[in-house]
């Protein structure tokens, strides 16, 4: 087997904000009606903390929460809905991204936040025998705010309409004290055109640190569980990818350090799918071909959600590339074998040799003999390297059991929800 050149390889070093930011966005992909909305829930949220001069512990927390308060909202319907003023049902997302969150411990009083951010004032302090955090209540306030914003062209003009809007749910949807923090900065023209186009945000406080290779592989499971959760059908898929990618990288000689990321690649490799509507996800029948291309365009969506973070650069390249080709025939860059790194050739096998040994709820993945004539077929076609396949051949009983435990850990936690 060919070797690799370690030295060039440098382990991911990032500030964790960076992610957040990238999983804001990604999150927000799914439709041109929520462009941006939670970085501008966030951008709002904070401005409020400040004019409360809250510490920098709270701030950190109220914004982590804004900047992911609609991750447990899976489909577009249940999202576009969440953009209405005043919502019926709105407790069902909040109490699924609680859940997502609380599962990650550095997200734990973030996860609270979320929990209770359509709380409205006139219930106080307490929901359902749970105290709600005062960081709710700005997470509610700042999303209301940011849904009137919307994409308004001349917000400035807009301003005063939708402050009296707030104004008058004082005390019914609102805390009096936060709508009158919200009316102080309602006078600064900077506030709403911060709020109708969101700078990326430096989280303050403890969010903004530094992660290694450990912490990053922590965050990166709970992205995988964002990105796949949204579908009974992809459930435990990026926990299988991750796993096998792990598996055939220390075989291919890898070092440990290279493993790693390498499982932080396969955990993020479908990030880009959070821009397809969990509808065409979950739909039983075959997909139209307008329904195919916007699959088509997840692995595009996961290599520029990560571009800006250069840290990441070899891991972007080893999860985006997944499904290009060695003869040029993949997409979306049409890379050919000389531009594709050991760590995508790799990746490419992980996905494939995933997709078809685990079990689907509409049909039984692939026996060992089955599963690697498809591989065999692939490599001699050009779209997968000869070389990875063989040495997931000669150790696929290995891989296969690591692939099949994972996913069912997955599965268990997939169930909870």
């Amino acid at each position: 087997m060919r070797g690799i050149m370690n030295s060039s390889i440098k382990e991911p070093v990032i500030q964790t904000s960076d992610l957040i930011v990238s999983l804001s966005r990604a999150a927000d992909l799914v439709s041109p009606a929520l462009a941006s909305h939670h970085l501008r829930v966030a951008v709002i949220a904070y401005s409020i903390g400040r004019e409360l001069n809250l510490s920098a512990a709270q701030i950190n927390d109220t914004v982590l929460a804004a900047a992911l308060h609609d991750v447990g909202a899976f489909s577009l319907a249940e999202k576009t809905a969440a953009l209405q003023f005043e919502l019926e049902n709105p407790h069902q997302h909040a109490e699924t991204g609680y859940r997502l969150l609380k599962s990650y411990s550095p997200f734990s009083q973030a996860a609270d936040i979320v929990r209770f951010h359509h709380v409205p004032s006139s219930h106080g302090d307490w929901f359902n025998g749970n105290k709600v955090a005062l960081g709710s209540h700005i997470v509610h306030l700042a999303d209301r705010v940011a849904v009137l914003v919307g994409e308004q062209r001349e917000v400035l003009g807009e301003a005063r309409e939708i402050s009296e809007k707030i104004r008058e749910q004082s005390g019914k949807m609102f805390v009096p004290d936060l709508v009158e923090a919200f009316g102080s900065l309602a006078e600064k023209e900077s506030f709403w055109l911060d709020a109708a186009s969101p700078p990326d945000l430096a989280l303050p406080g403890a969010l903004a640190i530094e992660a290694d290779i450990n912490e990053l592989l922590g965050l990166a499971r709970l992205f995988s569980r964002i990105i796949d959760f949204r579908s009974r059908f992809t459930a435990t898929h990026s926990s299988g990818v991750a796993t096998s990618a792990e598996q055939i990288a220390r075989f291919v000689g890898f070092s440990e350090r290279e493993c790693g990321m390498m499982k932080v690649a396969g955990y993020l490799h479908d990030l880009g799918k959070l821009a397809v509507p969990a509808e065409i996800l979950e739909k039983p029948s075959e997909l139209t071909g307008t329904e195919f291309n916007v699959i088509r365009g997840h692995t595009y969506y996961t290599y520029r959600i990560l571009a800006p973070i250069e840290e990441l650069y070899d891991i972007n390249n080893w999860a985006s590339f997944h499904h290009e080709r060695l003869d040029g025939s993949g997409y979306p860059f049409h890379h050919k074998g000389r531009d594709l790194p050991l760590g995508s050739r790799i990746m490419a096998v992980a996905d494939v040799f995933t997709a078809i040994t685990e079990d689907r709820p509409y049909r039984k993945g692939m026996p060992e003999e089955k599963a690697m004539q498809v591989l065999h077929r692939m490599a001699d076609k050009q779209a997968l390297d000869h070389d990875i396949v063989y040495l997931l051949k000669i150790n696929f009983a290995k891989i296969n059991a690591s692939r099949t435990e994972a996913q069912a850990r997955a599965a268990e936690e997939y169930r909870e929800y």
